[in-house]
């Protein structure tokens, strides 16, 4: 089966009113929202994103819901810069939103990957099991969770296995 790129890429790496140096932070649930639970956490972000601050200075800030398991946040710093407080109170937001959707948002060991199309999700113990069995090849595009900029989540977002960091787990 073929596909694009574009499919399994955040919408929000082609917003052009962002720097292609604007940080990200990159949550994964720990189970698929609804999509009633993904509307009203995408609402919940853009009230957020749009009060959000640093030291009484508004952030130019964006996030999104991808694929109902991964939340993005973007911030571009070339007018203001994130500081340790605001990010503290993003970290603060996703654990009270986390709360009210019994979800848990800093699931660290939450690994997800293009299969026949699809974004699949898993953790570590099932990471390794579709590794072992060959369901995850070496070609095989992981999401590389950990990308840090929206110019990284551009070019490195889509990694394949053999190349990803994802292989030193298994």
């Amino acid at each position: 089966m073929t596909h694009t790129a574009v499919a399994y890429t955040p919408a929000l790496v082609g917003d052009t009113a962002f720097s292609p140096e604007s940080r990200i932070w990159i949550y994964t649930a720990n189970r698929p929202l609804t999509e009633t639970e993904a509307q009203h956490t995408q609402q919940a972000l853009d009230v957020f994103t749009r009060q959000w601050t640093a030291h009484n200075q508004a952030l130019k800030a964006r996030a999104e819901v991808f694929h109902n398991q991964i939340l993005l946040l973007m911030v571009d710093e070339t007018n203001a810069g994130a500081s340790g407080c605001s990010i503290d109170k993003s970290v603060h937001f996703l654990e009270n939103l986390g709360k009210d959707l019994q979800v848990d948002f800093f699931d660290r060991m939450r690994f997800a990957w293009v299969e026949d199309g699809q974004v699949c999700f898993a953790d570590r113990a099932g990471l390794e099991a579709a590794a072992g069995s060959g369901r995850i090849k070496q070609e095989t595009e992981m999401l590389n969770t950990l990308v840090q900029t929206k110019k990284d989540l551009l070019e490195k977002w889509l990694v394949p296995f053999a190349k990803s960091w994802h292989k030193r787990l298994v």
